[in-house]
């Protein structure tokens, strides 16, 4: 009997067929087959974090995996979105971006950051649009921009509340103060929620943040809104004026969020996970929760929020580097 042809050398060559006729079915393991983890870049409570939560919620189950959302705020939104460019490309690490991170903090902590806006990211695709509104405190006089720009005239150094140093409510009101040639004090915040939570008790005047987590407060009237960032006023608060109506011509911000995974994650799996993705936003209830927040869902997948945020980066950076915003 050769060795070939011994029981071990049989059991051996068994065993190897086995291992190689697994290989192939532990690389082609189904996507997802566990939890997938959803970075939030700004603390729980905002208008981001509501829409993660609104829409992971309806992905979940045509995923057949739960997501788990990690709010990582700082930075500017920078925080959190490094950790996502950092991440293995597995499909199982997901971002929630935003304007904050990729239109303006990209640029802003460009010293800081080791990714790119665009090279570093598969944008998947877009799930908002939507302006910002001025909100003040119940007890202050102010109705409108214009009147807030003539008390801080009288008074130098009125504060207003952001989501932080570095996000598009701070570089906003940057501009808002240039243009109308006042001195404002900007008091950072690790999310949009605690900052409007702060207004309502009194700390802070004034904030300015996204109109979808404050909506509820705003009817209530827990809240004032003074001011929207739109070219024109909104449907569900028509006596809240515009930036521009009050005084001040070209002041127009449109804030955008999307999901993003790592740049070189299998695109069968950005496919699969943009497909899921549009297919919610589509939902009835969906559309009519937007409608309910003031903003519209998104309409770019794939490729052309590629190309989006891409243009985005492009636009912002001139203007954050003209409006003198630092980080310290």
């Amino acid at each position: 009997m050769t060795l070939a042809d011994s029981p071990l050398s049989r059991r051996l060559l068994l065993g190897a067929g086995a291992a190689l006729l697994a290989t192939p079915a532990i690389a082609q393991a189904p996507w997802p087959n566990r939890p997938i983890r959803l970075v939030v870049p700004f603390g729980p409570g905002g208008s981001t974090d509501v829409l993660a939560r609104l829409l992971t919620e309806q992905m979940a189950p045509r995923l057949g995996q739960p997501f788990v959302i990690d709010n990582r705020p700082g930075a500017g939104a920078t925080l959190g979105t490094g950790l996502v460019a950092d991440a293995a490309p597995d499909g199982y690490t997901v971002l929630l971006s935003a304007i904050s991170a990729f239109s303006v903090g990209s640029t802003l902590y460009r010293g800081r950051i080791s990714w790119d806006p665009v090279r570093s990211f598969a944008h998947l695709g877009m799930i908002q649009s939507g302006y910002y509104a001025l909100m003040a405190h119940n007890g202050t006089p102010y109705r409108n921009p214009a009147e807030l720009a003539a008390a801080a005239r009288a008074r130098p150094g009125i504060g207003y509340a952001t989501s932080g140093v570095g996000s598009l409510p701070h570089l906003f009101m940057l501009r808002f103060a240039q243009q109308a040639q006042i001195e404002l004090q900007h008091i950072p915040y690790r999310g949009g929620a605690q900052a409007v939570n702060d207004v309502v008790a009194g700390v802070v005047p004034v904030t300015l943040d996204g109109i979808a987590s404050s909506v509820a407060l705003m009817r209530e009237g827990r809240i004032r809104g003074i001011g929207i960032t739109g070219p024109t006023r909104q449907a569900l608060f028509p006596d809240m004026p515009t930036f521009v109506e009050s005084g001040f011509p070209g002041l127009v911000a449109e804030g955008w969020a999307g999901m993003a995974m790592p740049a070189a994650t299998p695109r069968p799996i950005q496919d699969r996970f943009a497909a899921v993705l549009k297919e919610v936003l589509e939902l009835p209830a969906i559309v009519a929760r937007y409608a309910q927040l003031a903003i519209d869902p998104g309409t770019r997948f794939g490729d052309a929020a590629q190309a989006f945020v891409a243009q985005e980066v492009e636009t912002w950076r001139p203007l954050v580097l003209a409006s003198g915003a630092t980080v310290d």
